[in-house]
């Protein structure tokens, strides 16, 4: 394990990594959303015989086309800077965390490869029958893509059916099941899958109303709407309640991250959820004294019912976990920050000792290391942490983040009702101001889905691993330089692509669906 490193590499290695994952994150909920519709449009066609619904998913199959073109390649790249960027993290847990990742891609991404295929090549020359399943089958395999990387990264959140290995200093995977089904796993899939359909319907609503503010394709860009909002209001309500899930999952297993997206400092008997509120910039220590907020809107104990099903129970702040002392759920006290990094600092000695000891064939010093090592095994990782403050995210990005999912979360709940309601009751091809909400409401899509994501990660800091793994830990010993040039020679090239995608989008999307074969 690594004693001490740059800080700069750890900064400059997380910047790329984060770089990597938030462009590739603009291509897979959109890859997913429109597989989901597309699928319904030929399902469609299969059963009308229309060739209306086949010129209408050959379209929406063409988006879908040139955009799981370009999230390939950033989704390869992210897989890779686990070996390049941060190599002990893959010694330390690759027994457990590549077993998900060499199923992602030997299962569903050969079978996305191979049903596509026949997806859009295959339209005279398979029965209609075989090519519906062929697209529905298309979409599946991106879904388990999907659900076998939720897995990798749940287990990051939550690592669960593993037992630490002191003689190869790993850990292995001991229930494969466990790891593949924790609860954290099943509502990080759902709450994910059921968020990229949102962004697929809006994504489909927008561009939609762009062709009727144009006054062209009218019966298609109806038609389009129609099924998209169906599925997006569907998916925006589902996503909703595995909301609800997350929140309860994380107050068990990573309440930090609980306390920093509330930018709750002092824990509460009855805590109240933030509505609207603006954070102190004054308040830079969770223990300076200063008042966390200049204005906050709560309701009332909405946070204690999320978290622990009780409108009464206490939800513990960020002060809180630091100084310990509060009941836990199970009736234990909590350990305050700096004993969990004594304790840590003795897993760690421990380990030493014993492989000091089973080295010269001391089994009894071996012996003794050993049941230390078990015991402390569970703070293992903060014997790596030097200071109790480095233990506490950054509140700010993770509570506005948060924040700005939940509102945007509302506020497409609202959009998907309004659009389903003038499409079946008003004339909405005649209101253009309809039209432009629904073209500024894409951004609003992707917003709402990368705002999850910096929750999910940001809210997690310092850890690679909750309580396991800690980056300074994790890191590769790499020149900090080599790692800015390759943060800048991707920035370069992800936007290159982004640009030729969006560009293609555009040019796709003004030759419009008419001229589809």
């Amino acid at each position: 394990m690594i004693e001490h490193i740059d800080s700069s590499l750890i900064d400059w290695s997380r910047a790329q990594f984060a770089l990597t994952a938030i462009y590739h994150w603009i291509f897979v909920p959109l890859t997913l959303g429109l597989a989901v519709i597309m699928g319904i449009m030929e399902t469609a066609y299969y059963r009308t015989g229309d060739e209306f619904w086949k010129r209408t998913a050959k379209f929406w199959m063409k988006i879908f086309g040139i955009n799981f073109a370009v999230g390939i390649a950033t989704g390869l790249i992210l897989e890779f800077e686990f070996g390049t960027n941060w190599s002990n993290y893959s010694w330390f847990v690759g027994d457990i965390f590549g077993a998900p990742l060499a199923i992602e891609g030997i299962l569903a991404f050969f079978m996305e490869a191979t049903f596509i295929a026949v997806m859009f090549f295959g339209w005279e020359k398979v029965s209609k029958k075989f090519h519906l399943t062929s697209t529905w089958l298309t979409g599946l395999g991106a879904t388990i893509s999907a659900w076998w990387i939720l897995v990798a990264n749940s287990w990051m959140q939550n690592p669960v059916g593993m037992e630490f290995n002191p003689d190869t200093v790993r850990n292995e995977m001991v229930n494969f099941a466990v790891v593949a089904f924790s609860p954290v796993a099943v509502n990080k899939f759902f709450h994910t899958v059921l968020s990229s359909w949102v962004l697929g319907a809006v994504f489909v609503i927008g561009i939609s109303c762009w062709y009727l503010l144009k006054q062209r394709d009218k019966k298609f860009a109806l038609a389009s709407i129609k099924v998209a909002a169906s599925v997006g209001l569907f998916a925006i309500l589902v996503t909703a309640w595995t909301g609800d899930g997350s929140a309860y999952q994380v107050a068990r297993t990573q309440p930090m991250k609980l306390a920093a997206a509330e930018g709750l400092y002092e824990g509460k008997q009855g805590a109240g959820l933030v509505v609207l509120g603006v954070l102190n910039p004054a308040k830079e220590k969770y223990d300076d004294g200063v008042d966390p907020f200049l204005f906050r809107w709560e309701a009332p104990k909405v946070l204690s019912l999320l978290a622990n099903r009780d409108l009464n129970s206490f939800v513990p702040g960020v002060k809180d976990q630091i100084e310990g002392g509060y009941t836990l759920p199970d009736g234990s006290k909590a350990l305050s920050a700096q004993e969990k990094i004594e304790k840590g600092r003795l897993a760690i000695a421990a380990l030493g000792a014993y492989r000091a000891a089973h080295s010269v064939g001391n089994d009894l010093d071996a012996k003794i290391a050993l049941a230390t090592l078990k015991d402390n095994m569970p703070y293992f990782g903060y014997g790596y942490i030097k200071d109790a403050h480095d233990l506490v995210p950054n509140v700010p990005l993770t509570f506005y983040a948060f924040h700005v999912m939940v509102l945007l979360g509302v506020y497409f709940i609202v959009f998907f009702i309004v659009v389903l309601f003038f499409a079946y009751k008003k004339d909405l091809a005649k209101m253009k101001w309809m039209h432009w909400v629904a073209m500024l409401t894409i951004p609003l899509g992707y917003l709402a889905s990368q705002a999850g994501w910096v929750v999910a990660e940001v809210g997690r800091q310092p850890w690679a691993i909750q309580d396991l793994m800690p980056t300074n830990a994790a890191i590769s010993k790499l020149d900090v330089s080599s790692v800015q040039v390759t943060f800048f020679i991707f920035l370069i090239l992800f936007t290159v692509m982004l640009i030729a995608e969006i560009g293609i989008m555009l040019k796709a999307i003004r030759k419009g669906p008419d001229t589809e074969g």
